[in-house]
């Protein structure tokens, strides 16, 4: 089974049985996600577009020669920035990180580079910052930028 299938399968399993347990509250939560959901949509879909035009502008060959094939400390710092600022999906990422250790990218920078790309939002941070607050967006945000060039170093060193 294919995992968003199983992700989609087993949602509904725990909603029918939240149903079951208590209806009123179950049908509360629904309505109040849904409306949740109705006031982000706009700004996921802004941020759709963005990420769309930024994989337009931004091709794997645009990519490789910002990351670079040598280890340093400006390589990884740019693989950390650019991963930060690029806004790519997990299934969209990976192939792209194969595709740039095919042509010679370290280990230590590709770590990098996915790991600011999953954990890193400088394009989600409007939106982080309306639903977390500014403080704790940013805490998490420079957190997680310090952990990934810490994990690319960890990776090198391992790797």
């Amino acid at each position: 089974m294919n995992k968003d299938l199983a992700i989609i399968v087993v949602t509904i399993l725990l909603v029918v049985i939240s149903t079951l347990i208590n209806k009123q509250k179950t049908l509360a939560g629904l309505r109040k996600g849904i409306n949740m959901l109705g006031k982000l949509l706009p700004q996921l879909l802004l941020l759709l577009a963005m990420v769309s035009m930024l994989l337009g502008l931004l091709p794997p060959e645009t990519l490789l020669r910002l990351l670079g094939q040598q280890v340093n400390f400006v390589a990884i710092i740019i693989a950390a920035l650019a991963g930060s600022i690029t806004l790519i999906p997990g299934p969209i990422a990976y192939p792209l990180a194969g595709k740039l250790l095919e042509n010679g990218v370290s280990f230590t920078i590709l770590a990098t580079f996915i790991t600011t790309l999953m954990m890193v939002g400088i394009l989600t941070f409007p939106v982080e910052k309306k639903y977390l607050g500014f403080r704790i967006a940013l805490i998490r945000n420079v957190l997680n930028f310090i952990g990934a060039i810490f994990i690319g170093l960890l990776v090198g060193i391992i790797l």
